[in-house]
């Protein structure tokens, strides 16, 4: 009998996403920002143990920062890493873009929402921020009567032929 495979550690692609936030918010612009973190948070991330269904993003003393993103403890052999999971991390963009976030989310009452942590094509961590603006119940009941729709029709045309 074969030995279960090990999983791989992620070199780059998505490490998590926030599938609810595309249904809970319109987003509109997206943003790519980089990530302070330590080496073992970078570890439990590329292990893809990481949720941000939960996760924030604000600005904070002119700087923005990503609140509430769980990345666990990395525990690994002897080693066992000691920060914060939840402990708030700081986003890295051009004082431009900062500004501009910044000034979108106070006037037009729009939110940062993160969507997704991957890594880029070089392995380094990256945020993706979406200027949400908050749905109500009626789209969002719009958007399942359409979601649903959609899966009956690939039903429908795939036993058909």
């Amino acid at each position: 009998m074969a030995e279960p495979r090990k999983k791989s550690l992620i070199a780059h692609g998505t490490a998590a996403q926030n599938r609810k936030a595309r249904f809970d918010y319109k987003i509109g612009d997206t943003y790519e920002a980089g990530l302070v973190l330590l080496g073992p948070e970078v570890k439990s991330l590329r292990a893809g143990r990481a949720a941000i269904a939960e996760a924030w993003a604000g600005e904070r003393d002119g700087e923005l920062w990503l609140f509430n993103c769980y990345i666990p403890e990395w525990q690994a052999g002897s080693f066992v890493s000691q920060f914060e999971p939840r402990r708030p991390r700081k986003l890295l963009l051009k004082k431009k873009q900062v500004e501009t976030l910044t000034g979108s989310v106070a006037r037009e009452g729009v939110t940062l929402v993160p969507l997704e942590i991957l890594f880029n094509e070089r392995g380094i961590a990256k945020v993706v921020l979406g200027l949400g603006e908050g749905k109500n119940k009626a789209d969002k009941r719009h958007a399942i009567a359409a979601r649903d729709w959609q899966r009956d029709k690939a039903r429908l045309m795939r036993d058909k032929g």
